[in-house]
C-alpha cells in the first residue's frame, strides 16, 4: 500500500444495511397509516424477515448505538448524510434511547408493539422509551431498550462574559456538543440512588476527562454500550481532523487526557470496533491530527494491539521517548507535531513488522523507554518481584511440574486480585494438560464463586470461565442471579447461560421456587428458550401465582405441550390480568377450545377486556360457524333507531369492526346478515365499505356451520 493512500472508509454488510433501511421506512409507515391498515402488517413482516436472516447461525443479539445522527452497529458509524438512517436516528435520539438491541428469539408479534411504540412522537408521548425502559422491559424481553440521559450534566454555555476561561472550558459549539455526549454516555449507567444531592461542582467534576474514562473503565461491559462510545469516538476523530480555535483546543486537551487515563484493555476493547481494520485506520489518522503525541502513542500501541502486535516495538519505544520530550520552548505540546502525524499515518498505512524479541526481553525495554521509575516496579525490599509469580507458574507449565512454591505463586496472584494472569496461563498453556495444576487450583480455591463477592462484577472475565466450565457453571450463575437487584446485570447472568442450552435446565428449574417474582418470571422465561423443559418440572404449580408477569410465563410453556394447551388457553382467559389474557389469545388464534370460545364471549359483553382484547376476541369467537355466533356478532355491528324504528349500523369502533369483518368472511350469503351487509355496502364511512369490499373477494363458504 503506498503510504500516500488513505483506507477505506468502513461500509455495513448489506444485510446489516437493508434491516437498519427497512426498520426506518417501517417506522415511517407507522406514522402515517392507522394501526389496522394492511400495509403496516407488510412493513412489520418486512423488517421480522430481515431480522431473522440477521439471526441465522451463531449470532445471538444484535445492538446498534445511536448518536444523534447517525447509527453505530457492528462497530461501523453510518453515513450521518444518509437522510434515511440519519432520521432513525434522530427518532431514537429524541426518545432517549442510547442503543438497542435486539435478541434472538424475538417473536412478531412482539417486534411489532415495539414498532408501533417507536413509532409515537416522542412529544406527544407521556413519557419517552429511553426513560420507560423498566415497564417496557417487562413488556418486550427480546427487545432492550438503554437510556441515553444524565439530567445533572449540564452544557457548558458561552454566556458571552468577559471573565478568563480556564484551561478546559469550551465555548458552546459542536465540539462541546460532542464531548458532552460521550460523557452522557459513558456515565450514564453509573447513576446511584446516592447521587441524587450532588452539587455544581459535581456537575462539573462529570465533565473531566478523568471521571469519563474511569466510568468507561469500570462499566460492566455490554456490547450496546460500547457501540455508542465508539460512534462518539468517531464523530470526535472526525472533528479533531479539521475543527480550529479556542474551542477545538479544548476537546483536543480532553480527548488527549481521556486517551492516557484509559486503561490498555479498555482501550483496545474499544479499538476493535468489530473487527473493522479500515475504520480504526480512518480513527487513527482522523484523531492524531488534533492530540499529543502521547496520546497518539497510546492509541497506536492498543490499534496494534488488537491487530495483532504487528507494529514495530522498536519504533513506539524510540516515539515514547520522543512523546517524553518538550520542544526548545519549554512545556508539553499541545498538539502532535506534523512529523509525529506523517510517522504514525505510515504506520497505520502499512504496519507489518512483527517482534523478533522474546516476550520477557520486549517488556524490559519498555519499561526503560517508559517514564516509569525503577524504584515503581520494585518491591519494599529492594527487589524487582512484580513478574516473579508468574514467572515462576510458566516455568512450572513448561516442565510439568510443581509443589508448595507453584501453590504459593497462585496464591499470591490470586489474593493481589491478578485472576486472570492465572486464567492466561491455563489457556496459553502450550498443551492440553500442561496447566492442569492451575486449573485445579482456580476450581478448589472457588475462584470462579468469589468473583460474584466482588463490589463490581468484571463480566469478560466470568464469561471466561463460564465458557471454560460449560453448564457445570449454572448453579453458580443462578445463586448469582437470586442476590442482584440490578435486572441489566441478571440479563447478562442469562446470555451466559444461554449456550447450554437443555443442559443448564434442571439447575435453573429447582431454582425457581425460592426466587423473588421478577427473578421467577425471567427465570421462567429462560426455560422457555429451552428446547425440551426438565424432567419432572411443570408449569402448573405457578398458573395462580400473585404475579401476573409469572402467570404468563407459566402460561406460555404450557402451551408448548399439545396435553396441557387446552387448560392453558382457559387459565390465560379467565386472568384477571390483560396480559396474561393476551397470551392465551395469541394461543386461541390457531384454535380455541369450546368452552373458551364461552368464556371469550362472556367476558366480551361484561366489559372485563380492553379495547384490543376485545377486538381480538371476536375474531377468535367467530371460529364456531354457528346461528348464534352470528346472532351475538350482530349484536355489534347493527342497532335500532328510535324514530322511525328501523335498523342501523353501530359507530365505527374497532370491536363494530372486527365483528363486521368476521360476519362478511362467514356469513356474507345468509340472510339473517343480509341487512347488515346491505348497510355496510351503502355506509358513508370508507373504512366500513372497505371491510365489506375487502371480504368480498376473500370470502368462502364456512368449511363447518354447526
Amino acid at each position: 500500500m503506498s503510504p500516500s493512500s488513505r483506507p477505506a472508509v468502513a461500509t455495513l454488510s448489506r444485510d446489516l444495511a437493508d434491516f437498519l433501511v427497512e426498520l426506518s421506512i417501517t417506522l415511517n409507515k407507522h406514522a402515517i397509516y392507522p394501526s389496522a391498515h394492511p400495509l403496516l402488517d407488510l412493513a412489520v413482516d418486512g423488517v421480522s424477515n430481515r431480522l431473522g436472516l440477521l439471526f441465522v447461525g451463531d449470532r445471538e443479539s444484535l445492538s446498534i448505538g445511536v448518536a444523534r445522527r447517525q447509527l453505530i452497529i457492528e462497530g461501523v458509524a453510518t453515513d450521518p448524510l444518509n437522510p434515511v438512517l440519519k432520521e432513525l436516528a434522530q427518532r431514537l435520539h429524541e426518545h432517549r434511547v442510547g442503543a438497542l438491541k435486539f435478541v434472538r428469539g424475538i417473536g412478531r408479534e412482539e417486534l411489532a408493539q415495539a414498532l408501533a411504540a417507536l413509532a409515537v412522537d416522542p412529544v406527544r408521548s407521556a413519557k419517552q422509551i429511553g426513560l420507560d425502559t423498566d415497564r417496557v422491559g417487562e413488556l418486550w424481553p427480546h427487545v432492550r431498550f438503554f437510556p441515553l440521559t444524565y439530567d445533572r450534566l449540564q452544557l457548558i454555555e458561552d454566556d458571552g462574559a468577559d471573565k478568563s476561561a480556564g484551561p478546559d472550558q469550551m465555548p458552546s459549539g459542536r465540539a462541546t456538543q460532542l464531548w458532552i455526549g460521550l460523557a452522557r454516555a459513558a456515565l450514564v449507567s453509573d447513576i446511584s440512588s446516592s447521587s441524587t444531592t450532588q452539587t455544581d461542582q459535581d456537575d462539573d467534576a462529570a465533565l473531566e476527562p478523568a471521571t469519563v474514562a474511569r466510568a468507561i473503565d469500570e462499566h460492566q461491559r455490554e456490547e450496546a454500550y460500547d457501540q455508542v462510545i465508539v460512534g462518539y469516538l468517531l464523530q470526535i476523530g472526525e472533528e479533531l481532523k479539521t475543527a480550529e480555535g479556542a474551542e477545538a483546543a479544548g476537546l483536543q486537551r480532553r480527548v488527549s487526557r481521556l486517551v492516557g487515563s484509559l486503561k490498555e484493555s479498555t482501550l483496545e476493547k474499544l479499538l476493535e470496533m468489530g473487527g473493522d481494520k479500515a475504520q480504526r485506520r480512518r480513527f487513527l489518522l482522523d484523531a492524531s491530527q488534533g492530540i499529543t503525541v502521547e496520546a497518539v502513542i497510546d492509541l497506536v500501541k492498543a490499534a496494534s494491539a488488537a491487530e495483532g502486535q504487528t507494529v514495530s516495538h522498536s519504533m513506539l519505544r524510540m516515539l515514547s521517548k520522543l512523546a517524553h520530550h518538550p520542544s526548545s520552548g519549554g512545556g508539553v505540546r499541545a498538539k502532535t507535531d506534523p512529523t509525529i502525524r506523517d510517522v504514525m499515518k505510515r504506520l497505520v498505512d502499512d504496519w507489518s513488522l512483527d517482534d523478533p524479541n522474546p516476550e520477557a526481553y520486549r517488556q524490559a525495554l519498555e519499561n526503560i523507554s517508559s517514564t516509569r521509575g525503577i524504584a515503581e516496579s520494585a518491591s519494599s525490599n529492594g527487589i524487582a518481584t512484580e513478574c516473579e509469580p508468574e514467572r515462576m507458574i510458566q516455568i512450572a507449565i513448561e516442565i510439568g511440574a510443581t509443589g508448595p512454591q507453584i501453590h504459593s505463586a497462585m496464591t499470591g496472584l490470586f489474593k493481589s486480585g491478578r485472576v486472570e494472569v492465572l486464567l492466561d496461563l491455563v489457556e496459553q498453556a502450550p498443551k492440553g494438560g500442561a496447566a492442569t495444576p492451575v486449573w485445579d487450583f482456580l476450581v478448589e480455591e472457588g475462584v470462579f464463586e468469589s468473583l460474584f463477592e466482588q463490589p463490581r462484577i468484571d463480566i469478560p472475565l466470568v464469561s471466561r470461565f463460564v465458557r471454560r466450565l460449560g453448564a457445570s457453571a449454572a448453579p453458580t450463575l443462578i445463586s448469582a442471579v437470586l442476590v442482584f437487584d440490578d435486572a441489566k446485570m441478571r440479563a447478562q447472568f442469562y446470555d451466559l447461560l444461554q449456550p447450554f442450552g437443555d443442559d443448564v435446565g434442571l439447575a435453573v428449574a429447582q431454582r425457581i421456587p425460592d426466587a423473588p417474582p421478577a427473578v421467577q418470571r425471567e427465570l421462567l422465561a429462560l426455560l422457555g428458550r429451552l428446547t425440551a423443559l426438565p424432567s419432572g418440572f411443570s408449569a402448573q404449580d405457578y398458573l395462580n401465582n400473585p404475579e401476573a408477569l409469572v402467570r404468563r410465563e407459566a402460561v406460555r410453556l404450557l402451551l408448548r405441550d399439545s396435553s396441557t394447551r387446552d387448560q392453558a388457553i382457559m387459565n390465560a382467559l379467565a386472568d384477571p390480568d390483560d396480559r396474561v389474557v393476551f397470551a392465551g389469545l395469541t394461543a386461541a388464534q390457531e384454535k380455541c377450545p369450546r368452552d373458551g370460545i364461552a368464556l371469550i364471549k362472556e367476558r366480551v359483553d361484561r366489559g372485563q377486556l380492553d379495547s384490543q382484547l376485545r377486538t381480538m376476541g371476536i375474531r377468535i369467537a367467530a371460529q364456531r360457524r354457528t346461528d348464534e355466533t352470528l346472532s351475538w356478532l350482530l349484536e355489534f355491528v347493527i342497532t335500532d333507531a328510535h324514530w322511525p324504528r328501523r335498523p342501523k349500523l353501530r359507530p365505527s369502533t374497532p370491536e363494530m369492526l372486527a365483528a363486521l369483518s368476521m360476519i362478511a368472511a362467514a356469513w356474507r350469503d345468509d340472510p339473517d346478515a343480509a341487512t347488515a351487509v346491505r348497510l355496510a355496502e351503502q355506509s358513508k364511512d370508507g373504512e366500513v365499505r372497505a371491510k365489506i369490499a375487502q371480504r368480498s373477494v376473500t370470502t368462502q363458504k364456512p368449511a363447518l356451520k354447526e
